[in-house]
């Protein structure tokens, strides 16, 4: 196999059949002759029943898992998991961990399991919780962190370390850092802080520090690339069905009752998409992805009439982000917060105001609608079940790479396999709906609701000359698809499959 490293990061492994293993960086490119240890999991009395401590080293995890038979074998990440060796001793690990960012359920989780697996699994007792976010480095104080101090905080909402936005200062973290003698820093936050995690990273091999910093992405939106899931999204959308479910309850009880589920989703709709098909109880789902109008043939408001009119009543879902652009620039002008997000209209709000108008003015309509934002109600309590399991394995994950001298990562579910992925890979981009995918369809296939064409836009497309279709069996036909008439309002519409 070749190798090349890029100017940052990434570690580009190629082999045969098109293979590419993007790698994550280790304390030895930058620190040679490093010595190793056994790994104590092999003494560890719970690991005794296991047949296979440690993965391999050429264990990877794909990309994609899709593939023809003439498919080149694409993208693959280190897969996760205990190594033979160690480049830590027992009593040498000086830990810390810190939380960043907005609340999001499992946080208490993941930091209960990384102390207890430091703890139980590797025997390390020096083990710090940095209090207050970022800036906790060099403005707080710190907490111990032991199994006895951790043991029932997975029953809470929140962090008990404290949280904040902001507040990086690469250096002054980075001499905390050193000052302190840590050598293993556990980073849980999202895009915003593991682009942090990445710099705190980058300035650490600057100096050759001896120090692993392993990256658990947190975003209750699931808007973070490559990996299956983040955590807190089950519970988030569990959460949101109960907002739903009142919602329905009001709607129902009442002639032209119309309720409106606001859910979180800056920027992906991911929350609103999973919560209306799990609920089934939604006439309507509006996401950031798939823009919409109000007024005139094929809008909102006319769905709307026609939900009331064959229904009596109406349950709208919102992301938060939607919708946006129908605002006035005035209201859209509020700058950003700390971490560098875009600072919203509250477009539930607004548009409840917009629908009660509309048709008390123009349709002599009365309804009676209830507005519902459980914003912050889903984002403080605890982890369900699925949660809880899953930030016990990103934890011990993260601590398995940590103590075996990877850094500069971040951990997640690739696939159904844990895997160590570079930071570059998750801060990149945003993870989005993609409105032409399958998901989206079933949205769309389930609550029947209209993708929302502008109706200038239907009629170009109807004066334009359409091409024959040719079907499998050999028929032609004319009909005109829902992507080419929204083809011309969005690029990215959707597309029955």
């Amino acid at each position: 196999m070749g190798s090349s490293n890029n100017a940052t990061t990434t570690k580009v492994i190629t082999g045969d059949a098109g293979y590419v293993l993007e790698d994550v960086p280790h304390l030895t490119d930058y620190i040679h002759q490093l010595p190793t240890y056994p790994n104590q999991l092999q003494t560890n009395p719970a690991y005794s029943v296991v047949k296979q401590y440690f993965v391999n080293t050429d264990d990877s995890v794909a990309q994609k898992i899709v593939c023809h038979k003439s498919s080149p074998r694409g993208t693959h990440f280190r897969r996760a998991g205990p190594r033979q060796k160690v480049y830590f001793e027992s009593d040498e690990v000086h830990a810390c961990i810190v939380t960043c960012g907005g609340l999001c359920p499992g946080l208490n989780t993941v930091i209960r399991e990384i102390v207890c697996g430091l703890s139980y699994m590797y025997d390390a007792t020096r083990i710090l919780g940095i209090d207050g976010g970022y800036r906790g480095f060099y403005s707080r104080n710190t907490i111990p962190l032991t199994p006895k101090v951790v043991n029932d905080i997975h029953k809470r909402g929140g962090t008990i370390l404290g949280t904040s936005r902001g507040g990086h200062d690469t250096s002054k973290i980075v001499d905390s850092i050193q000052d302190r003698g840590i050598n293993q820093v556990y980073i849980i936050g999202g895009d915003g802080t593991q682009k942090g995690a990445s710099a705190i990273f980058e300035e650490i091999r600057r100096r050759g520090l001896k120090v692993a910093v392993a990256g658990i992405p947190k975003t209750i939106d699931n808007d973070i690339p490559v990996i299956d899931k983040s955590f807190g999204f089950d519970t988030a959308v569990e959460e949101a069905q109960r907002a739903i479910n009142a919602a329905h309850v009001e709607a129902i009880s009442i002639e032209n009752g119309v309720g409106m589920v606001k859910l979180m989703g800056r920027y992906s709709g991911f929350i609103a998409m999973y919560a209306t098909l799990a609920s089934r109880d939604v006439d309507c789902c509006l996401i950031p992805e798939s823009p919409f109008y109000l007024e005139g043939k094929g809008g909102l408001f006319e769905y709307i009439e026609r939900c009331l009119k064959e229904n009596g009543h109406m349950v709208i879902v919102i992301a938060e982000g939607a919708g946006q652009e129908l605002l006035s620039q005035s209201l859209l002008a509020m700058g950003q917060d700390a971490s560098g997000n875009k600072l919203l209209q509250d477009v539930g709000l607004w548009m409840s105001h917009r629908i009660r108008d509309h048709f008390a003015r123009q349709k002599k309509i009365a309804i009676n609608l209830k507005y519902i934002d459980p914003t912050y109600m889903i984002r403080a309590i605890p982890s369900n079940a699925s949660d809880n399991v899953y930030c016990t394995l990103l934890a011990q994950s993260a601590v398995h790479g940590a103590m075996a001298g990877y850094t500069g990562f971040t951990v997640g579910l690739v696939n159904g396999r844990h895997a160590y992925i570079p930071f570059n890979r998750i801060t990149e981009r945003q993870n989005k709906v993609v409105i032409t995918d399958r998901m989206w369809a079933r949205v769309l296939s389930s609550t029947n609701q209209p993708s929302f064409p502008y109706p200038k836009d239907v009629a170009e497309v109807k004066k334009e000359e359409e091409p024959a279709t040719v079907l499998l069996d050999g028929r032609i036909t004319l009909k005109m698809t829902t992507s080419q008439l929204t083809k011309k309002h969005n690029s990215m519409a959707y597309k029955g499959v």
